[in-house]
């Protein structure tokens, strides 16, 4: 498997909604922080978007794309400035997945969809950008419209099936923007999701990947990256955020949790899967990065 589709079925999808807006006149709308990653697409028309502890509004033309990360509340608009609704209003009266507003004839028509993730998503959600805009008129957001059109489709389908086929689409579109901002951006800040644009990084980490149990060390990881153990040590911490062995504590960790949640596996047959020769030193590492035992962690999870 490779290391955007390792890292991305790793995600355990707490929940995904999705629906439409259509809007006409002069309109606006408040939209709380989103809960996980918040992804809108233009189907017809133009708006103004506006995110909190970014200076500008951006203008969203037709076949435009824009990815949320958590924490950020923003406001689309025809027109920047106007008095907004509360999103919670404007959606309330959805039918068919369908919110309208403004004047009755609409000129407007959005796609929106919100996936929130567990504790395992970090690894992703913590390298990615405020805002993250895919223009339509590029050469790179041609392989979207496909997907948007269906996706305008299903959602107001009442065909049997058209709720999880909208879901699997949605799923397409986050992956097919993250796939066109790593190949877009000349330059990327630090993040193992950036390391997928880096050759040498991505031999080490789909290595540490293929063999979590492993006992790597640091020669070793930078001989599959073809680079001298400082070279790499140092190229890896500027690129990913941490050492590369770090990262691989973290790894294990990422597994550990979604072994713990969605398994019936003793504590210590995961130990031993990922490399430790016993359950105190797996708790110890477990603790580290988690604050919390592995029974700890399970119990609450099981409880939620």
């Amino acid at each position: 498997m490779d290391l955007l589709s390792d890292v991305l079925s790793l995600l355990n999808t707490h929940n995904s909604h999705f629906a439409g807006l259509k809007a006409g006149g002069d309109w606006a709308i408040d939209f709380p922080p989103p809960d996980g990653i918040k992804f809108n697409a233009v189907i017809e028309g133009a708006c103004w978007l506006t995110v909190a502890g970014i200076d500008a509004p951006v203008q969203l033309q037709t076949g435009d794309c824009f990815l949320l990360a958590p924490g950020r509340a923003f406001t689309l608009a025809n027109t920047p400035g106007l008095p907004a609704a509360p999103a919670q209003e404007v959606y309330r009266h959805a039918q068919q997945g369908v919110a309208r507003h403004g004047a009755p004839e609409h000129d407007f028509f959005l796609i929106g969809g919100r996936f929130s993730f567990g504790d395992e998503a970090a690894i992703l959600l913590d390298c990615l950008p405020p805002l993250l805009h895919v223009r339509g008129d590029t050469d790179q957001a041609s392989v979207l419209h496909w997907t948007l059109q269906r996706l305008a489709q299903e959602l107001q389908a009442t065909a049997p099936g058209a709720a999880l086929m909208t879901r699997h689409l949605g799923q397409m579109m986050l992956l097919q923007m993250l796939r066109q901002y790593l190949e877009a951006q000349a330059s990327h800040p630090a993040g193992c999701l950036f390391a997928l644009a880096d050759p040498r990084l991505r031999a080490a980490i789909e290595a540490m990947h293929a063999q979590p149990a492993r006992r790597w060390t640091l020669p070793q990881l930078a001989a599959v990256a073809g680079q001298s153990r400082s070279s790499f040590a140092l190229h890896f911490k500027t690129r990913v955020g941490v050492a590369p062995l770090a990262y691989l504590l973290h790894w294990r960790m990422r597994l550990a949790t979604r072994r713990l949640k969605d398994s019936a596996a003793t504590v210590t047959s995961i130990a031993q899967a990922l490399g430790y020769d016993s359950d105190s030193a797996f708790s110890h590492a477990f603790k580290r990065v988690m604050a919390c035992s592995p029974r700890q962690y399970r119990l609450r999870h099981a409880q939620a």
